[in-house]
């Protein structure tokens, strides 16, 4: 008897063992699936269990094809006749590596990682290991480097984008294994040529330019090829900019723009699906770069009725004067210097992302466009100044609340577009007001009612170019 009752105490203890490890294995699954970044010590725990023979032979495959390699450390060393980069790493990655010029950069695309450098996320100053991380991109350098940026720029691909201080060769770019109780490193070695030089070792390197033009093809989310029924209700385009490895404007206090508008189109995006009014899209709905184009195609696709990019401007320099929410139309000639500098930067988002654009098509216009582009920037113009008057009852408006300028965004000929800058970054009056959670809520009411307002007694019909 009493032998019996010890062998259920230990079945029972048994069973409450294994369903803890099952329940801890299931949080650690939802935490996944929810976005949340994997920890340096889930990695290395994973890594010891395959060292030590674990309990089988798959699971240690299993943790490493699910959990991205962490970067943990950058170091730069070096001057400016050869420098090096390289990045410490929790285990081994595939990386390709590739140079670019006007401006001149060099850039490594990875395997998806979870970046844990430190300082502002996506950014870094190149530095020696005695210097402090997180400077804003583009203050400081060493040898060769001026500055580099990192994030996710396409699923399952990370991208490190380093700016150069002239023309420089890649001498080595690969991923070296750790011994000696040393962690994998990435190795990026540069060696100063001339621009002579640079141009020469480019040719003799044609295939890059093949390899660049598969990775436009890929990143960005890829859509449903259906969209909207016509006679669905009315879509809707979010377009939060920047992300990824384009962090945007960053504030002295360091709030990156890419975060700033997710955040903002996220509570947009849940009040319009409130309504039931609505088929709602988002060009990105976490941090990852999406190319100009790929969010216009996104648009598209998908039969979007209206297109709505959301960023945050800033200002070098500027004083409280420059706050408050602008809202900007497509015009071939900007409506004043402030808005052509602006779209100026706007439109380098690929550039500074390390899309190489040399290749790009010129678009291709009839009279059939020429026509619809009319309608469409008429709609654009009046939703505007809908907006503009909803959002002024909600929040601080620039002195010269509607403006255009040239926006690459805003140029799909057939979906009304506008680019709502939702303040300054550079205000530190604005970034107070754009990280309130109570002036989203309420700011994000205002660009519904103005949605409303645009749709209320139209039928949407798509143009007669995109049937």
């Amino acid at each position: 008897m009493a032998g019996s009752r010890l062998l259920g105490i230990l079945l029972t203890a048994a069973l409450i063992a294994g369903g803890g490890a099952r329940a801890q294995t299931a949080g650690g699954a939802e935490r996944m699936d929810q976005g949340e970044p994997a920890s340096t010590g889930a990695i290395a725990a994973a890594a010891a269990n395959a060292r030590d023979g674990g309990s089988g032979e798959a699971r240690p495959n299993a943790a490493r094809s699910i959990l991205p390699a962490v970067v943990s450390a950058a170091r730069l060393t070096g001057d400016a006749s050869r420098t090096r980069l390289s990045f410490e790493l929790t285990r081994n990655i595939e990386i390709r590596a590739f140079a670019l010029a006007d401006p001149y950069r060099v850039i490594v695309d990875l395997d998806e990682v979870n970046f844990q450098i430190g300082g502002p996320a996506g950014q870094g100053t190149a530095r020696s290991p005695a210097q402090p991380a997180g400077q804003t991109a583009g203050t400081g350098g060493r040898g060769l480097i001026q500055a580099y940026r990192y994030g996710l720029f396409a699923p399952g691909k990370s991208r490190v984008v380093v700016d150069l201080t002239g023309p420089a060769l890649i001498e080595r770019a690969q991923m070296v294994e750790g011994r000696d109780g040393e962690p994998p490193q990435v190795v990026l070695e540069l060696v100063r040529t001339d621009a002579d030089g640079f141009r020469r070792a480019q040719n003799e390197r044609a295939t890059s330019n093949l390899a660049r033009r598969g990775d436009r093809q890929s990143v960005g989310p890829r859509v449903s090829a259906h969209g909207a029924t016509p006679d669905g209700p009315p879509v809707v385009i979010i377009d939060p900019g920047h992300g990824g490895v384009d962090p945007g404007a960053v504030a002295a206090s360091g709030e990156e723009e890419k975060t700033i508008i997710l955040d903002f189109a996220r509570v947009l995006r849940d009040k319009l699906k409130a309504t039931g009014r609505y088929r709602v899209v988002m060009t990105r709905d976490r941090d990852i770069f999406i190319p100009l184009g790929d969010r216009v195609r996104i648009a598209r696709e998908h039969n979007g009725a209206l297109f709505v990019s959301i960023h945050a401007d800033s200002i070098s320099g500027a004083q409280d004067n420059a706050r408050g929410v602008t809202v900007y139309t497509l015009s071939d000639r900007a409506s004043d210097a402030d808005s052509a500098r602006l779209a100026e930067r706007e439109n380098k988002a690929d550039a500074i992302a390390g899309l190489d654009l040399s290749d790009e098509p010129s678009e291709i216009a009839d009279i059939l466009i020429d026509l619809t582009r009319r309608e469409t920037r008429m709609f654009s113009a009046n939703f505007a100044r809908t907006l503009a008057g909803e959002m002024r009852h909600a929040t601080r408006m620039h002195r010269l609340p509607l403006r255009s300028a040239g926006f690459q965004v805003l140029r799909a000929h057939d979906i009304p577009s506008v680019l709502v800058e939702l303040g300054f970054v550079s205000s530190a009056k604005d970034v107070e007001m754009l990280t309130s959670a109570i002036w989203r809520d309420r700011t994000a009411d205002s660009v519904t009612r103005a949605i409303d307002q645009f749709f209320a007694g139209r039928t949407v019909a798509r143009p007669a170019a995109q049937r």
